[in-house]
């Protein structure tokens, strides 16, 4: 059967027949058609169970949209570690102590981590060119969303300590909610390689994970459940506030996923 071969090494390889099995197992990708014999088979990575070549579009196409899965979770998982780390520094030289209690540290990494889980049912668009990884730019790539979202929730926490003058309990819960928000609003630009509208609509657990993650934060700061309340209105702005960051952040990542060539 046919083989593809790169720098000397099998990268793909398609057969049916035992004298295929070695081919088969020594390719970095081994296709075994649904008639192979038993041996093909099990040297064999990828065996179709439909008569024809179909499969291996459909597998190659199932591949990159789990790879575009992967990556949207990655970026998302080194954004968020980023900001709360640096987002405690900075509230502690600003103010003199922890700008979260460790309650709300764990809401916020609870509220993260669903919302995370909910990223690989996302609904993607398959690249059309073959994807691979490149650590270092990706990382890149994090380290620019993780600072840009700081720069939000930064300019959320000025706001409330030197223009508002809120206590530090109430500063408290206007941290966790700018985190939460700003979260939302740096997940949704990162899961879009080019504009926000361009990438095909969320999925159904992404949804109810986004919409359940805001009411219950928003609601517990406006009622002063399990933290101080913060005014309602106050909690508009901040919301306001991240849906403007999300488009911000959408059009200027562009040059930078355009220039590191994550696609």
């Amino acid at each position: 059967m046919k083989a593809f071969q790169k720098a000397g090494h099998i990268v793909g390889m398609c057969g049916d027949g035992a004298n295929d099995a070695p081919a088969l197992r020594q390719a970095q990708m081994g296709i075994a058609v649904s008639t192979a014999t038993d041996v093909a088979k099990s040297a064999a990575g990828v065996v179709l169970t439909d008569p024809g070549l179909a499969g291996i579009v459909a597998a190659v196409k199932e591949g990159r949209i789990t790879f575009q899965r992967i990556l949207t979770y990655t970026l998302n998982s080194v954004t968020k570690k980023i900001v709360q780390v640096l987002l405690l520094g900075v509230g502690l030289v600003m103010t003199g102590h922890a700008i979260l209690t460790p309650l709300l540290m764990i809401i916020v990494m609870m509220a993260g981590d669903f919302l995370g889980m909910s990223l690989t049912t996302d609904n993607v668009r398959p690249s059309l060119l073959p994807n691979s990884w490149r650590i270092s730019k990706l990382t890149i790539a994090g380290i620019f969303m993780g600072v840009s979202e700081l720069v939000f929730c930064v300019g959320v926490l000025v706001i409330g300590h030197f223009r508002l003058g809120l206590a530090l309990a109430t500063l408290q819960t206007m941290t966790f909610v700018a985190l939460v928000c700003g979260n939302q609003a740096t997940m949704y630009a990162v899961r879009a390689r080019g504009r926000i509208w361009s990438s095909p609509h969320p999925s159904r657990w992404l949804v109810l994970s986004s919409v359940a993650d805001l009411v219950i934060a928003l609601a517990l700061a406006g009622c002063g459940w399990l933290m101080a309340p913060l005014p309602f209105p106050v909690l508009g702005c901040v919301l306001a506030g991240a849906i403007a960051f999300a488009f911000v952040l959408d059009l200027v990542k562009l040059s930078v996923f355009s220039r590191l060539k994550i696609i």
